[in-house]
């Protein structure tokens, strides 16, 4: 799994993780520190600091397999890029009416952004 797709998952599903899966994960792929590292800070084994986050990951991407939340929301983020574009192409349009409609339009897929 690559790092941008393990944080993405962890913004989306870190609450339900315990607090020590959230530490070791933060730990390592937001703090960068190695698992020596984290073992030390945490007193625990190289190991056991392997098998939460090996344990962690396989949780973060089961969660995505069964709710699918990651993979909606790109999928919605595309959608709303083209809605923005070809209200962007209506903007100039000859008639007041369809561009202010493609105004409002560009508006709404603009706010869903933010």
């Amino acid at each position: 799994m690559e790092s941008v797709e393990r944080i993405l998952l962890f913004d989306y599903y870190g609450d339900l993780l315990t607090s020590r899966q959230k530490l070791c994960f933060d730990m390592h792929y937001n703090q960068d520190l190695s698992l020596g590292e984290i073992a030390q800070e945490l007193s625990i084994s190289r190991q056991a600091v392997y098998d939460n986050l090996s344990r962690t990951e396989a949780l973060l991407k089961n969660m995505e397999e069964k709710t699918g939340c990651v993979s909606r929301d790109r999928q919605l983020r595309k959608s709303m890029e083209r809605i923005a574009a070809a209200a962007e192409t209506l903007i100039t349009h000859p008639d007041s009416r369809v561009s202010k409609v493609a105004e409002e339009i560009l508006s709404q897929a603009k706010g869903f952004e933010e």
